[in-house]
This record gives structure tokens, sequence and C-alpha cells, in this order.
């Protein structure tokens, strides 16, 4: 049996799922993946985020942004020069420290406030987390999710 659905049921629909997914996503961002979870790093997007080749379950493999918890590092693309100088540098850091790691595991993964990435503790195979090393060597600032400041990197970092 075949239904045809008019334009107020399609419309009607598409308001339910907008909706339901509009509650889904802060829910999902409340909700949290203990882990570990095994990942490659694809490569390094800026001082504090990453694209990684995440393995959740045996045999399967997703591409997923993680954002490093606990730190923000400069924008790249900042109107201010310093800023942006400071966000290379961030950058720089965060591949050197990435560049011979084969395997990291992602904990506390959960949803960013932007859409499409997570936010995660990240660790090396040797225990070590690069987003303390990070905020250890002065390349970024803590950072818990709140606003973040505005200005000049020469001010801030």
């Amino acid at each position: 049996m075949m239904f045809r659905t008019g334009p107020a049921i399609l419309f009607i629909l598409t308001a339910f799922l907008l909706a339901g997914r509009a509650l889904a996503s802060e829910s999902d961002a409340r909700f949290e993946i203990s882990g570990p979870v095994r990942a490659e790093i694809i490569r390094v997007i800026d001082g504090d985020t990453i694209l990684v080749a995440a393995r959740p379950w045996p045999q399967q493999t997703m591409e997923v942004y993680v954002r490093l918890r606990g730190i923000d590092a400069p924008e790249l693309k900042s109107s201010c020069a310093a800023t942006r100088d400071a966000g290379k540098q961030a950058w720089d850091a965060l591949t050197d420290l990435t560049r011979d790691q084969t395997e990291i595991h992602l904990s506390h993964i959960s949803g960013d406030k932007y859409f499409g990435r997570v936010l995660a503790d990240i660790s090396f195979s040797d225990g070590r987390n690069p987003a303390q090393e990070m905020l250890l060597a002065g390349y970024v600032t803590p950072y818990d999710g709140g606003r973040k400041s505005k200005g000049c990197a020469s001010s801030i970092w």
C-alpha cells in the first residue's frame, strides 16, 4: 500500500524532526562517553582541535573533529596579527607534539558547543596529555567552556 502525503503533512513531520533534533543536540552536549576510544590523528586543525579517525567499535572507523578539553588556543583567523601569530605557534606546537603518535586515546567524550566536533580528554600511549603540555608551555590558556576573552593576543597570551 502506498501513502500519499500532502504538503501540510510534510511540513508537520519536518517541524517535529527539527524540534527533536534541537532537543537531541542539547542533550548530546551533556551526554558523556567515558572511553577510552582509540584513534589515529589525521591532522591538526588548530592549537586546540584535531581531526582523528576514531575506532569506537571493532571494525568501525569514523572521522571526527576533537577539541582538546580544558584549553583554548589563539585563533588562526583572527583580525589581530598578534593573535594569528600566537595561533600559528600553538598549531606548530600541537603538530610537533602529535607528529609521532600512532595511536591516541579519547576519554570523557561529550558534544561540543559547536556542531560537528566533540570535546574530549586526549592521552598519548605513554600517558602524556597534549592539552596539559600545551598549557604548561604557554601556547594556550585554560578554558572551561565559558565566554572567551576578546582582544589581541599580546594581552592574553
